[in-house]
């Protein structure tokens, strides 16, 4: 049956090129994540959870490739914890995690010998840069009624792809500037500019939800900053890469490498996004 559905596959179907992977892989990306969103708090969390834990992995095999000895299981589930945590304790169960992590990782370093303080602030740094970076989706999801909550975190994703996809079309075709030519050569000041472009326009959007309180000129600079942020993010995560020897954080998604790669502009724009809608006044939501 098989052999018959292969023969019955056109040949483009059979040997796609790395186009072809990369869109096929981007259209499920893409599908999963709008259906999650918009599905729910629970799916989106779970999602999150998911997304946090893949991530943290693939944070950890990298870093021990820098002669990095994190502990990777209490790292992970730490990763994974943060966004239920904060889906039912608020920030209370952020901290809450964070804490019990960090007593956790100094009771493995007491008892293991061969860890090192670098391999616990390591851990710690995994944990949170890919856990608890993305619980301001979770902060702007809850603070608004369905529907309402998951349209905010998807024109946000909508934000963050905006400026990757604007940054490169603008950045391949006019950028001469180099951005930050150690770290990630291929960006430009130009890209950057347009990518920021395409992140303003989602949230100028935001405006027109029901429940958010936000002028277009607070969108203007929240969208700029939430854009700033994203290629920071990026930049990091290519330093992490350069710096552990790695092309790509993993092979998860054929045609596009780990999904830490597609998340790192997510991280610091979630939570950046979070603490100007939150202090800002823009959605409603309590602290503690």
């Amino acid at each position: 049956m098989k052999q018959k559905a292969l023969d019955k596959t056109p040949q483009k179907l059979k040997n796609p090129s790395d186009l072809q992977v990369r869109f096929r892989t981007g259209v499920v990306y893409t599908a999963v994540t709008v259906i999650c969103v918009l599905a729910g708090n629970i799916p989106m969390v779970l999602m999150l959870m998911a997304v946090a834990g893949i991530c943290a992995g693939e944070f950890f095999y990298m870093l021990r490739s820098d002669a990095k000895l994190p502990n990777e299981m209490l790292g992970i589930i730490a990763a994974v914890l943060y966004p239920a945590s904060v889906y039912v304790a608020g920030l209370v169960g952020a901290m809450i995690v964070s804490l019990a992590l960090l007593l956790a990782l100094l009771v493995w370093y007491v008892f293991w010998l061969r860890a090192r303080i670098p391999d616990v602030g390591v851990s710690f740094f995994g944990a949170a840069y890919t856990g608890l970076l993305l619980c301001g989706l979770v902060v702007i999801r809850v603070s608004l009624p369905d529907p309402w909550g998951g349209v905010m975190v998807l024109l946000l994703f909508l934000g963050v792809w905006a400026n990757d996809a604007f940054a490169y079309l603008v950045g391949s075709k006019i950028g001469k500037h180099k951005l930050a030519p150690r770290t990630s050569p291929k960006k430009s000041w130009e890209g950057f500019i347009a990518g920021l472009v395409g992140s303003v326009l989602f949230w100028c959007a935001m405006t027109f939800v029901p429940g958010v309180t936000m002028s277009i000129l607070q969108a203007v600079i929240f969208g700029l900053i939430a854009g700033a942020m994203g290629v920071l993010g990026d930049l990091a995560e290519s330093r992490i890469k350069r710096n552990s020897g790695f092309k790509d954080s993993g092979t998860i998604m054929p045609g596009h490498g780990g999904l830490l790669d597609r998340s790192d502009s997510l991280f610091l724009t979630s939570i950046t996004a979070a603490i100007l809608l939150v202090v800002g006044g823009c959605i409603p939501y309590a602290l503690f």
